[in-house]
């Protein structure tokens, strides 16, 4: 069995699930698996989350405020999600209304804030890179797209790799404390591909140590160091979550200087169509 570094699996079973392991100091993330009418209550703590609806219906009580049937989508693949941010300090239940999967990314707070939930309509979505480093994005929870909604460190957003493409091409790292020009940023990937699919994740460090790794669905990248970057097989669509937490909210990060060119390549190859 291969000793991954930065890679593990999240289980899978009916109600709150745990990494198995983790090497981050700031962020963590959680699975929350429901029936209909089953219902979880945590506490949480000193740490803030943002339950993004993967795919089914919950409602959700933090603190003395209730929010009734939050989502819509039928699976990662079916639209732009709905979202509840957790602040610390809060007890909260999950109740699902239909049969429900929500992926919890966390960081520590230090702000004292409201539960809100985020909608389709605030989740920007576009393209990133070109022909084939090109892939698709919603932002969620980040400083440029919603600025007007709290949180002490969380960032997220969801990518989706077409076919054969490439994501977070060329590779880049965000490990040093470096504004404007690097941020010193964990980052967690949560992995879903469509049905029979693949995707390969690659992490490597200035250092010399690289690791590539098949995912499926389940699949979870805990980065704090290294360049990364993701492939989708032919005939696959590959999904992540991605979520970040360090120093402030505002994201800087370093290409690759052996694959950074590439980048300059963006608005030639979207002049000519691709």
């Amino acid at each position: 069995m291969v000793d991954y570094r930065y890679h593990t699996d999240i289980p899978a079973e009916s109600g709150w699930n745990s990494l198995p392991q983790n090497g981050c100091s700031v962020i963590d993330l959680n699975l929350l698996r429901l029936e209909p009418g089953q219902s979880y209550t945590g506490q949480s703590g000193d740490r803030e989350y943002l339950a993004v609806i993967l795919g089914g219906k919950a409602t959700f009580t933090v603190g003395g405020t209730t929010f009734e049937a939050v989502g819509g989508r039928p699976n990662v693949f079916g639209g732009k999600p709905h979202s509840v941010y957790i602040p610390r300090g809060k007890e909260f239940t999950v109740t699902g209304v239909t049969a429900v999967e929500i992926i919890l990314p966390s960081a520590p707070s230090d702000l004292d804030l409201d539960p809100y939930v985020i909608g389709p309509d605030r989740v920007a979505a576009g393209r990133w890179g070109a022909a084939n480093f090109g892939r698709n994005f919603h932002q969620i929870l980040t400083e440029i797209a919603q600025p007007d909604l709290p949180a002490s460190r969380l960032i997220v957003g969801e990518t989706y790799t077409p076919s054969g493409n490439w994501s977070t091409f060329p590779p880049h790292r965000h490990q040093n404390d470096d504004l404007p020009r690097e941020a010193q940023h964990e980052e967690g990937y949560y992995f879903r591909v469509s049905p029979g699919g693949l995707g390969i994740s690659r992490v490597h460090t200035d250092e010399g140590y690289s690791e590539n790794y098949s995912v499926g669905d389940h699949a979870v990248q805990m980065m704090w160091e290294g360049y990364h970057t993701v492939v989708s097989a032919p005939g696959s669509q590959t999904y992540y979550l991605w979520f970040l937490g360090g120093v402030g909210r505002t994201q800087g990060a370093v290409p690759d200087p052996n694959h950074g060119w590439v980048e300059k390549t963006v608005p030639m190859l979207r002049d000519l169509g691709h």
